[in-house]
């Protein structure tokens, strides 16, 4: 979870800092933050577009990992997500179609048809829970 709190530092819409880390076997395949298309100026140069309280001109984290992913023909299927945020209904029907298994989320972001369509896919939805210390 801290390497996905890092990445979300690299976020360019000042309304969240999201990131997200696809790791299979302890090895981490993709990464994403919450920022614009490729060869769209960022919200931090041209400002946010609004649309319910939603910025719309930035592309969530999650769905930049599996484009990560996609680009570079690297294949998600029984992957797990670790995101700072809990995955809105558009990112976990994409996560879902990519093969994801498991979702670990620091941050709830509570959307009841994300869990439902989440549940019907066998896909597992844990809230983090940072390991204590042995030391």
């Amino acid at each position: 979870m801290e390497i996905a709190r890092t990445v979300a530092t690299r976020a360019t819409c000042p309304r969240a800092s999201v990131g997200c880390v696809i790791v299979r076997e302890h090895r981490i395949l993709t990464t994403g933050y919450n920022g614009a298309p490729r060869g769209v100026a960022h919200c931090t140069e041209a400002g946010c577009v609004l649309r319910d309280d939603h910025c719309v001109r930035t592309t969530h984290a999650e769905a930049n990992a599996v484009i990560q992913g996609a680009l570079h023909g690297i294949a998600l299927q029984g992957a797990m997500a670790y995101c700072t945020h809990q995955p809105c209904v558009g990112c976990s029907k994409l996560l879902i179609s990519a093969g994801i298994v498991k979702i670990v989320y620091q941050d709830p972001y509570p959307d009841p048809v994300a869990l439902a369509l989440l549940t019907e896919a066998g896909v597992t939805l844990v809230p983090f829970a940072p390991r204590e210390s042995a030391c």
